[in-house]
C-alpha cells in the first residue's frame, strides 16, 4: 500500500446490497483469521511505529496543503463564477436597456411619422408637402371670401336692371330660323358691329378661290357672324342682278350638304348666280354623319356651275375633324376681346345719346359725373366711394347730350379695374357676353345701374357659359328608344357624346395639371355619365379621335409651360387651365344646382380620385368637393364626407378633412363644419376622431386657437396615445397661425404636465416641429413671410421671420434633448436642422435660421459639450460626413465670441 493510500486510511468497502445473505460460517473464517495475523505481525508493528508516527505527521501536512490548495482552487473558481454571472447579468441588464431605448426611440419615431407614411413605406418620403403646395394653387381658383352670389345665374336666366333688359347666356331663347334669306336690315348691322377676327382676309381669299369653305370654331366665338360677313362681303361684288332675290341666305341643316347641291342644280340655277349660303352642321347629334370628300366637292362643282357661294359651319371635335383637314376646311380664330369691348361699348352708348340728349342737360355735369366716378376708384381705393364702391353716376344736366369720346374713356377704365376683371373672370370675351358687358358698363356710367348691380351682372357671365355648356346635353340622346324593336344595341355613341362634358368637369377640378392628368380624368368620368345614363349598354369610346386642340377650344382651356411634382422631383410639363378664373366654380356650380342626376356618377368619380396616389390629383379632388359642398351640404355629407372620413385609409381621411375645411372657408357653413368636428374629436369613433384631428390642423375647424389645441389634445392623449401621430402633426400645422406664440405656450404646458401622456403628446409634437418644412404647413399661404422659405424647417423658419419666438423654441428642444425617452429622437432632429445651414451645392439654406436658434441651445457648458459631441458625430458620419470647415461654421454660430476660449479662436 502507497504513502498516499496510508495518509489517506484504508479505503472503504463497496457498499454491499442489502437483500445479498452472507453465510455464519464464512463469517468466523474471516475472524479467525485477523485474529492469526494480528498475533503475528505485533512485534514488527511496535519495531515500526515510531517510524510510522513520524511517517503520518508528514503525510498529514500534506494532505492540509493540498486540502488548503483545492480550497483555494474552488474559491478562485467560485470567484470567477461569481464575476461571470455579474458580467451576464450587467450585460443582459444592458442589452435589456438597449432594447428599452429602441423601442422607447421607435415609439418616437412612430409618433413622429407622417399619416401617409403607412401607404407609402416607413423610410421613403411622403406627398403632404405636394399635397399642401397643390392646396394652394388649387384654392386660388375658387373664391371663399364670399357665399354664394345674389344675382347667381344658376337661379335665373334674364333680369330687367333699370333700362336694361339683360339676356344673361347667349343662347337664343328660340329654335331659331332654320332657313330662309338674311335681311339685308341683318347684314347692315352686322358690317357696322362686327369685330374680323385675326386672319380674316386669308378665309375671304380661301371663300373666293374654292366658292366652299368648311368653317370650325366653338360654339359662341361668333364663327357665325363671321361666316355671315364673309358672305356678305364676296356676295356684294359677285355680280349678283338687283331683285332677283335674297343675296345671303340660311339653309335647313336637315337636308346636310347633298340638299344643298341639289337646290343648286335643279331649276332656277341661274337666279342664284352670285348668293351666298350659310350651313350650320350639328355634328355631335347621336347617328350624325360628316360629309365625306366627295359630298363636297359635288356641292362645290354646284357652286362653282351657279357662281354662288357656301360657308358650312362645323363645331370642333373628332367628328368634324376630316372636314377641317380637307381642302375646304379652316380654323375661325374669335375676334380680339379689347376690339370687341370697346366696339360694343360704342354702339351702346351711341343707343343711348339721342336718349341723353333729350333730358336736356348740361354735358359738362354728366362727362364730369362720368370721369370723377373713374377717378374716384383711383384716389379711394378699388371702387372708389364709401367703402370702396363707386357711387353711380349723377344725371346729365338739362341742356345736351354728354360727349361720347369721354364716355368711351371712363366706360373702357371702368372695364380694367381689378373688381371688375375679377367678378367677370374671363380671360376672352365672346360677341354675346361682350354685348352683356357693355350694356352694363354703360348702364352703369349712365346711372342706371349701381355699383352692385354692375359686378352681380358681370359675375353672370361665366355662369351663363357654364348654363350654355351643360344645358340639354343628352336631349337627342334621351329621346331615342332604349332598344331597338329586334333586340340590338339602343343607344351608342354615349361616351362620344359625354367626352366634351366630363372634360369641362375634370378641368374645373384638376385645372393646373398636365393635360394627360385631365384627359384621363375625363376618360374616367365619360364611363361614369355613360353608365347612368344607359345602364345595360357597355359604353364604347373610339381610341383615336381625340383631338387635344379641341378640347382647349371647346373649353375655352389654354395650355401653359410649367412645372409637375413627381416623387417629390419637379419635372417639366404642359399644364392646362381654364381662360378664365371663374370658369372653374361657375361649372361646379351648374353641374351640382341644376342637374341632380349628374351627382350620384359626380360623387363616384370623386371618390376614385381620392384614391390617385398623385397628391396634385387627389387634393384638388378634395378642394372641388368642398366647394360642391357648400352647395348641398346634406346631401355631400351624406355621400361624400361621412363615408371618406370613417375609411380605412389615410388618404381617403384627408380628402374628407380637406373637404370640410374648403366647406368651412364659407361664413354660411363655418359654424355646422365646427360643430361637426368637435362632436367628432369627442364622441366619435377612432377613424373619425383621426379625420377630425386633420380637419383641425388647417385652422378653420374651429373657433379660436385654444379650442382647437383643446380637441387635439383630447386626441392625442385618449386610449393611451393611440392618436398622438395624428394629434401631434396637426399642432404643428398650427404654427403657421399668427397666433404661433400661443400654441408654443401650450406645447411648454403640455411638456411640464404631470401626466404621461400630455409629457408624450409635448414632446413629440417638439421634435415633429423640428422634422416639419414650411412647405408642409398650409396656413402658410402664398404672400406670407413664411411662404419665401417653402424648403425651410419650420423652426428655422419661425426664428429667422420671428425673433420672439427663439425663447420657446429653444426651451422646448431643450426640454426634449434631456428627456431619456425623447433624447435619441431629438438630437437626430437637431442633427437635421444643423445640416440645413447649406445646400448641397454649398450656397446658403437656413443659415440666418440656425445662428438664431442655436446660442439660445447651447446657452450652458453641458449644452455645448453635447453640441460638440453632436458636430464630431456628424463629422465622423461614414455615409454623410460633414466638412471641417461647416463644422466649424455651426460652432461658431452657436458659441458667441466673448464665450470661446483662445484655443478655439486659433483653431476653430
Amino acid at each position: 500500500m502507497s504513502d498516499e493510500q496510508q495518509a489517506a486510511g484504508s479505503p472503504e468497502r463497496a457498499p454491499q446490497a442489502a437483500d445479498q445473505p452472507r453465510a455464519k460460517d464464512d463469517r468466523a473464517k474471516d475472524d479467525r483469521a485477523r485474529d492469526e495475523r494480528a498475533r503475528d505481525n505485533r512485534p514488527r508493528a511496535d519495531e515500526g511505529r515510531a517510524g510510522s508516527d513520524r511517517d503520518s505527521g508528514g503525510g498529514e501536512a500534506a494532505e492540509k496543503g493540498k486540502k488548503k490548495e483545492e480550497r483555494n482552487e474552488q474559491d478562485k473558481r467560485d470567484k470567477e463564477a461569481r464575476e461571470r454571472e455579474e458580467r451576464e447579468k450587467e450585460e443582459r441588464e444592458k442589452e435589456e436597456r438597449e432594447r428599452e431605448r429602441e423601442r422607447v426611440t421607435g415609439r418616437f419615431k412612430e409618433h413622429t411619422r407622417d399619416p401617409l407614411a403607412e401607404e407609402q413605406g416607413d423610410d421613403g418620403p411622403t406627398d403632404l408637402a405636394a399635397a399642401s403646395r397643390a392646396r394652394h394653387s388649387t384654392r386660388m381658383l375658387f373664391d371663399t371670401g364670399r357665399d354664394l352670389n345674389s344675382f347667381d345665374r344658376s337661379f335665373i336666366q334674364s333680369a330687367h336692371i333699370g333700362d336694361i333688359h339683360l339676356r344673361l347666356d347667349s343662347r337664343q331663347s328660340g329654335a331659331g330660323m332654320r332657313s330662309g334669306p338674311v335681311p339685308e336690315d341683318e347684314l347692315r348691322g352686322l358690317r357696322r358691329a362686327h369685330v374680323v377676327p385675326q386672319g380674316y382676309v386669308r378665309l375671304r381669299s380661301a371663300l373666293v378661290a374654292r366658292r366652299l369653305l368648311v368653317l370650325g370654331a366653338a360654339p359662341g366665338t361668333g364663327r357665325t357672324s363671321t361666316a355671315l360677313s364673309l358672305l356678305d362681303e364676296v356676295t356684294a361684288g359677285a355680280g349678283a342682278e338687283p331683285g332677283a332675290g335674297p343675296r345671303v341666305s340660311r339653309v335647313d341643316p336637315d337636308g346636310g350638304v347633298r340638299g344643298l347641291a341639289g337646290l343648286l342644280s335643279g331649276d332656277g340655277a341661274e337666279d342664284r348666280r352670285g348668293t351666298g349660303y350659310l350651313l350650320e352642321l350639328a355634328l355631335t347629334r347621336p347617328g350624325s354623319l360628316p360629309p365625306d370628300a366627295m359630298d363636297l366637292d359635288g356641292l362645290a362643282a354646284a357652286l362653282d356651275g351657279c357662281g354662288a357661294f357656301a360657308v358650312i359651319v362645323v363645331t370642333l371635335g373628332s367628328a368634324a375633324n376630316p372636314l377641317l383637314a380637307g381642302r375646304y376646311g379652316m380654323i375661325c380664330p374669335p375676334a380680339p376681346t379689347q376690339e370687341l369691348l370697346t366696339t360694343r361699348l360704342r354702339e351702346k352708348l351711341e343707343e343711348r345719346r339721342e336718349e341723353l340728349a333729350e333730358r336736356r342737360r348740361s354735358p359738362a355735369d354728366h362727362t364730369a359725373a362720368a370721369i370723377a366716378a373713374t377717378a374716384t376708384a383711383t384716389d379711394d381705393g378699388p371702387g372708389g366711394g364709401p367703402g370702396g364702391r363707386p357711387e353711380a353716376a349723377p344725371e346729365p344736366g338739362p341742356q345736351a347730350g354728354p360727349r361720347l369720346d369721354d364716355l368711351l374713356a371712363a366706360a373702357e377704365e371702368l372695364a380694367q379695374r381689378e373688381e371688375v376683371r375679377d367678378a367677370v373672370g374671363l380671360t376672352d370675351l365672346r360677341p354675346a357676353e361682350a354685348e352683356v358687358q357693355a350694356s352694363l358698363l354703360a348702364g352703369h356710367l349712365l346711372g342706371d345701374l349701381s355699383y352692385d348691380e354692375l359686378l352681380s351682372g358681370c359675375r353672370s357671365l361665366a355662369a351663363g357659359q357654364a348654363q350654355e355648356w351643360f344645358a340639354g346635353v343628352d336631349r337627342a340622346l334621351a329621346a331615342l328608344p332604349a332598344a331597338a324593336a329586334d333586340g340590338g344595341a339602343g343607344r351608342s355613341g354615349t361616351a362620344a357624346l359625354f367626352h366634351p362634358v366630363a372634360f369641362r368637369i375634370a378641368l374645373a377640378v384638376l385645372g393646373g395639371t398636365p393635360h394627360s392628368t385631365v384627359a384621363a380624368a375625363a376618360h374616367l368620368l365619360t364611363w361614369e355619365l355613360s353608365v347612368q345614363s344607359d345602364p345595360d349598354t357597355t359604353p364604347a369610346r373610339p381610341l383615336f379621335c381625340d383631338d387635344p386642340e379641341s378640347d382647349l377650344a371647346l373649353s375655352r382651356a389654354e395650355l401653359i409651360d410649367g412645372r409637375v411634382e413627381v416623387a417629390g422631383a419637379e419635372v417639366a410639363a404642359r399644364l392646362i387651365w381654364y381662360r378664365g378664373s371663374a370658369l372653374p366654380a361657375a361649372v361646379l356650380a351648374e353641374i351640382w344646382d341644376r342637374h341632380f342626376p349628374v351627382r350620384a356618377p359626380l360623387v363616384r368619380w370623386l371618390r376614385l380620385l381620392s384614391d390617385d396616389p398623385r397628391p396634385h390629383v387627389w387634393m384638388r379632388a378634395a378642394v372641388a368637393a368642398g366647394e360642391l359642398s357648400v352647395r348641398d351640404f346634406d346631401h355631400s355629407y351624406a355621400e361624400l364626407i361621412r363615408p371618406l372620413a370613417e375609411a380605412a385609409t389615410p388618404r381617403r381621411r384627408i380628402f374628407a378633412a380637406t373637404t370640410m375645411d374648403q366647406a368651412a372657408g364659407h361664413a354660411s357653413h363655418r359654424e355646422a363644419v365646427r360643430k361637426l368636428v368637435d362632436d367628432w374629436s369627442r364622441f366619435g369613433t377612432k377613424p373619425l376622431r383621426w379625420t377630425a384631428a386633420m380637419a383641425l390642423g388647417y385652422g378653420n375647424a374651429a373657433a379660436t386657437t385654444d379650442d382647437a389645441l383643446d380637441a387635439l389634445a383630447r386626441i392625442g392623449v385618449r386610449d393611451d396615445g393611440d392618436q398622438l401621430a395624428a394629434a401631434s402633426f396637426n399642432v404643428v400645422r398650427l404654427l403657421a397661425l399668427p397666433d404661433v406664440a400661443k400654441v408654443l405656450r401650450r406645447m411648454a404646458d403640455w411638456t411640464h404636465h404631470q401626466r404621461d401622456a400630455y409629457q408624450d403628446l409635448g414632446l413629440v409634437t417638439t421634435v415633429r416641429m423640428a422634422l416639419t418644412g414650411v412647405d408642409e404647413v398650409p396656413a402658410a399661404e402664398p404672400g406670407s413671410p413664411l411662404a419665401d422659405r417653402g424648403d425651410w424647417p419650420l423652426p428655422l423658419a419661425l426664428a429667422a421671420t420671428r425673433p420672439e419666438l427663439v425663447l420657446p423654441m429653444a426651451d422646448l428642444l431643450w426640454t426634449a434633448l434631456n428627456t431619456p425617452r425623447s433624447k435619441d429622437v431629438a438630437m437626430d432632429a437637431l442633427e437635421a436642422l444643423m445640416r440645413s445651414a447649406v445646400r448641397k451645392d454649398g450656397t446658403e439654406w437656413a443659415r440666418p435660421g440656425l445662428a438664431a436658434l442655436l446660442p439660445a441651445l447651447a446657452a450652458e457648458e453641458h449644452d455645448r459639450r453635447r453640441l460638440d459631441w453632436l458636430l464630431r458625430r456628424m463629422m465622423n458620419d461614414p455615409e454623410n460626413p460633414l466638412p471641417d470647415a461647416q463644422a466649424r461654421s455651426l460652432w461658431w454660430l452657436a458659441v458667441p465670441s466673448p464665450d470661446r476660449t483662445g484655443e478655439e479662436e486659433r483653431h476653430g
